[in-house]
């Protein structure tokens, strides 16, 4: 099962690897147990890694370009640039013309590579019309340095303007049964000129996988017990939901988390989920979906289980929801 990113991109894995997991923001990771997880992903098909100078501040591309040394032939890497730094406090924003091209030099030297197949502007600058920071983009695609340009939660407004600007690939953005709204406004733009829905986060942060945190017990690092959806009555009113579709994935004989990255693929051929993780054996499960076969009815029904807008606690604490979907 392959897509395609953007009208014009490169075709891809129908479910790629979202690799922020590997950097250990749900816990401590190991760089190790990392390359093994991608070098599994490439055997089981994947062609398709997203990562970001964000995730663990460089040391994810470093990974992910490790990892793929001597393997770089028909892969896809996605990097991403614009949150910076700010030690003590919260992450700012860069879409400066001086910076992007900054941080794309430094990208290419951690990830060992000549040329970023997709490169998205992580988090957008609202102090810097998306003209200018779209148009410096540009011309790292003239310079041969990177080969496509996608958008990450950016409203549908934003991103038209980037592509009459230069022709954008991808957007993404979280899309998954439980947090759909913004996915679904978008995609009312994106689908006509054909631009790629990637769905970061398509298991709602392990909630529709089952796999329920042990909030007492998180390890370091771990950031989800800061998110609404997992504190006190959210949670609680979140997993009623969920139960709802673990029910019908008993019915179709799969796991929850196949039943929903199965769900997000029958959303059309735009959209291309990256559920991330650190285990081979949840890799395994979620490749899996591509082999969940829904019917119409299917899918309708398992909309209705949770329908949108059902999901208790915002996507992100208070201050991380100031800069999305902006």
């Amino acid at each position: 099962m392959r897509r395609k990113l953007g009208k014009t991109g490169p075709e891809v894995s129908a479910i790629g690897l979202g690799c922020m997991s590997l950097s250990g923001v749900y816990g401590t990771s190991d760089d190790e147990a990392g390359v093994r997880l991608i070098h599994r992903a490439i055997e089981l098909g994947v062609d398709h890694f997203d990562s970001s100078d964000m995730y663990g501040w460089g040391q994810n591309e470093e990974l992910l370009g490790r990892a793929l040394k001597g393997r770089r032939n028909g892969m896809v890497i996605a990097s991403k640039f614009g949150q910076t730094r700010r030690p003590g406090g919260a992450n700012g924003v860069d879409g400066t013309p001086a910076y992007v091209a900054q941080a794309c030099e430094a990208s290419l030297k951690r990830l060992g590579v000549d040329v970023i197949d997709l490169y998205y502007q992580h988090r957008v600058d609202p102090a810097v019309p998306v003209e200018d920071t779209v148009g410096a983009m540009a011309r790292l695609v003239e310079q041969g340095k990177v080969r496509f340009l996608g958008l990450c939660e950016a409203r549908p407004e934003r991103i038209r303007r980037a592509h009459d600007v230069h022709p954008i690939a991808a957007v993404q953005s979280e899309f998954s049964l439980l947090y759909r709204e913004e996915a679904t406004e978008t995609r009312e733009l994106t689908r006509d000129p054909g631009i790629a829905f990637v769905a970061y986060a398509p298991l709602g942060r392990s909630l529709l996988a089952g796999a329920v945190p042990d909030f007492a017990n998180l390890t370091e690092g771990d950031t989800r017990g800061r998110h609404p959806r997992f504190m006190g009555n959210n949670f609680a009113k979140n997993r009623e939901l969920v139960q709802r579709v673990e029910a019908i994935a008993r019915e179709k004989g799969c796991t929850p988390a196949q039943l929903c990255l199965a769900w997000l693929l029958a959303q059309g051929p735009d959209v291309i989920p990256i559920p991330g993780t650190k285990r081979i054996e949840r890799l395994e499960e979620n490749l899996g979906a591509t082999r969940v076969h829904l019917t119409a009815a299917d899918v309708d029904r398992i909309s209705k289980a949770i329908p949108i807008g059902a999901a208790a606690g915002t996507r992100y604490p208070e201050g991380g929801m100031r800069g999305v979907y902006i």
